[in-house]
């Protein structure tokens, strides 16, 4: 899938090192600005442009907070601060408050120094690549700093208390109303996050029994040595505390990695088997479809095709996978780094809200998180990440296209070769997988050899 050339805007918005361009207090006034240009050229009514704005932990926010908000304001419309919330509670509550848009100041699971901006419609759904496109038209041309509105039209801001508690009920009223978590132990990671405060909650009123870590944010150790990305000492205080399992969140909470009672990791991939069954099952997976991206296993498509459903690929970011899933009619998707999408509930992915969908199936069945996860045996995968230079076409590498030719004949149909370069950082990502262990990683080493000898800096697995 072709993807338009944007150069503020990644796969998940615009992301950077805070106080460095693109992420500095300019752009993001820049940012605000032509977002709101872009609303108030669409409106149909009168009523005055209002903007939802959350963000998560990190020292920076502060910073981006207020300068989105003067950008708004300068443009004649309102601002909404929610305070740190999760990513897709902005999403909820800016259908929930009825704004025109909702921003989520955050670089997701990145460590803390950087920072990233990302936009909702009014609808909850990300902004597709054409609105980011104008968006980026309006600031690069310079255009939008010579448009503001006049003085008596310039628009406020203020903060809305109650936020957390309304996202508080929205995330529990999706778990089964016949349910609860009494009796069930939980390890719970939020990485010093975004949901530190409102994840705890949601699953104590709802009787768990819930230990936390990462809930204590600095502003500097998001994500730092926890989290859906470092599960490490989620998978140690399992073991040590006898919980039934464990839940990491990532930095905005829209990600989440389980680990069972044994303290062995659950990932996307396993999620989406769990959930897709019990779907199939009660006759709720709507056109029997999956949507994954083009990282899943090929053991999730197996599986999916054995109980006579389908999985469709996208490519890599949970904004595409909920765009296919939105152009398909389906009701289900996600990634395997654990965006888990039930559009039935919500708008993007949701740890939180995912966690629940999978307590919930335990509680039904009567069974571990062990047993539930033996659902797939996945495809030995090997990713390698290729620091580079230059993004430069993959067709354009030497010697690059006649060793995958090559390589696609030696797997046969038994394996699977993706490229692609990260959306936020400097890197070329290299994943193959297939039957054979040691044959993928011969492939997977050979390909990041010839990129890295044209592009790139240095190999690291």
């Amino acid at each position: 899938m072709k993807r338009s050339k944007k150069s503020l805007f990644g796969t998940d918005g615009v992301r950077g090192v805070a106080n460095t361009h693109p992420m500095t207090p300019e752009i993001s006034l820049k940012l605000g600005k032509a977002l709101t240009y872009i609303l108030k050229e669409q409106k149909t009514d009168s009523k005055k442009t209002k903007i939802v704005i959350g963000k998560d932990t990190r020292l920076s926010g502060y910073m981006f907070e207020q300068a989105i908000s003067a950008g708004i304001a300068s443009m004649g419309a309102d601002v909404l601060l929610v305070g740190p919330l999760p990513t897709p509670a902005i999403a909820f509550l800016t259908v929930s408050m009825r704004a025109d848009a909702g921003i989520v100041i955050s670089a997701s699971h990145n460590p803390y120094e950087d920072n990233g901006i990302k936009f909702f419609d009014r609808f909850g759904f990300k902004l597709p690549d054409e609105k980011e496109l104008k968006i980026e038209e309006l600031i690069t041309s310079e255009r939008i700093d010579h448009i503001r509105a006049s003085s008596p039209d310039v628009g406020k801001a203020s903060r809305i208390e109650d936020a957390a508690g309304r996202y508080v009920v929205f995330v529990k009223n999706t778990f089964p109303r016949d349910l609860n978590l009494e009796g069930i132990k939980i390890v719970l990671d939020c990485a010093n996050g975004a949901a530190y405060k409102v994840s705890p909650i949601v699953f104590q009123e709802l009787g768990a029994d819930v230990i936390t870590i990462g809930v204590n944010p600095t502003g500097r150790n998001i994500n730092t040595e926890c989290g859906a990305l470092n599960p490490e000492l989620l998978k140690r205080k399992v073991l040590e505390t006898g919980a039934a399992l464990g839940i990491a969140l990532d930095g905005d909470a829209d990600r989440i990695i389980f680990c069972d009672e044994n303290g062995n990791e659950v990932d996307g991939d396993k999620i989406m088997a769990i959930c897709a069954d019990e779907m199939i099952q009660t006759g709720k997976l709507l056109k029997n479809t999956v949507v994954a991206t083009v990282m899943s296993n090929m053991a999730l498509e197996a599986f999916i095709r054995h109980k006579g459903g389908k999985l469709i690929r996208t490519q890599v970011g949970d904004r595409y996978v909920v765009e296919e899933m939105r152009k398909i009619g389906c009701n289900f998707g996600g990634e395997k780094s654990g965006h888990i999408v039930f559009i039935d509930h919500t708008t993007t992915g949701d740890g939180t809200l995912a966690a629940l969908q999978v307590l919930a199936i335990m509680r039904r069945k009567e069974k571990n998180l062990s047993d539930l996860a033996k659902i797939i045996d996945p495809f030995p995968q090997l990713l390698i990440n290729v620091k580079v230079k230059a993004k430069k076409p993959f067709d354009n590498i030497p010697r690059l296209n006649d060793i995958l030719n090559s390589f696609e004949r030696t797997l046969e149909g038994r394996g699977r070769i993706n490229l692609r370069y990260s959306g936020t950082e400097p890197l070329a990502r290299v994943m193959v997988e297939g039957e054979n262990e040691v044959l993928i990683k011969e492939i997977a080493e050979e390909i990041a050899r010839v990129i890295e000898q044209d592009i790139g800096e240095q190999v690291s697995a």
